[in-house]
């Protein structure tokens, strides 16, 4: 047990100084980066295309797309169009690494990036430990999930600095409570953001949007330095 927990530790370790790495680059350039969790079909990849969507010919932006197998997700966002895509590829690994995050972003243009989003393996547990050189995590639950997902998993949503509801459109259709999601999330961190909707029927996303663009005019101001 000793031993399995020095490994551990060492592993962490080295990827702590590689996202050191990452996070320097990528502030020294003033691109905000975020990294997107949640568990498996919370509709990461369609927020991510509406977000496309809307903030594409404003703003450039890089999107680096992990799963399990395939690059169905990376597919996705380049089809959507207006934004640089990576896929990363896991073979079974439950989370990605600095590391991958790292070697993705060699094969990307940091210059010409305005917003970094890391769409994590679809996992609440592992990827709560592992930093990407990110400036946040944003964790998304669904309206399709239990409530009380922030109680089970608290190490993500204490690590996260914003929790985002989908699929509010399917309010209703289960026992599914938006005030119970809110108070169990608050409960475990009570700085946590909280934005409520719907990829599907475009409620709510405005707010994400502002939001995002907020983010990065800030990057860009010399007092963000």
């Amino acid at each position: 047990m000793t031993e399995q927990i020095a490994v551990e530790k060492k592993i962490l370790s080295e990827n702590d100084r590689l996202a050191a790495e990452i996070r320097d680059a990528l502030q020294q350039r003033r691109i905000p980066a975020l990294n997107l969790v949640s568990s498996p079909g919370s509709g990461k990849t369609s927020l991510l295309e509406v977000t496309l969507k809307a903030l594409a010919r404003r703003f450039s932006i890089g999107l680096i797309a992990g799963d399990v197998q395939t690059e169905n997700d990376a597919q996705r966002l380049r089809a959507a169009g207006g934004a640089q895509v990576q896929a990363i590829v896991t073979n079974g690994a439950c989370h990605l690494d600095a590391r991958m995050v790292g070697r993705a972003l060699a094969g990307m243009n940091l210059e010409r990036m305005d917003l970094l989003v890391i769409e994590n393996v679809g996992n609440l547990v592992c990827p709560s430990s592992y930093d990407l050189g990110e400036d946040m995590k944003i964790v998304l639950i669904s309206a399709t999930e239990g409530d009380d997902k922030p109680l089970k998993y608290p190490a993500m949503f204490r690590r996260a600095a914003m929790m985002i509801v989908n699929k509010t459109d399917l309010l209703g259709f289960s026992d599914f409570s938006l005030e119970r999601v809110q108070n169990n999330a608050r409960s475990i961190n009570p700085d946590l953001q909280i934005l409520s909707l719907s990829c599907r029927t475009g409620s709510g996303v405005d707010a994400w949007i502002a939001w995002l663009t907020d983010l990065i005019l800030q990057a860009r101001r010399p007092s963000a330095e």
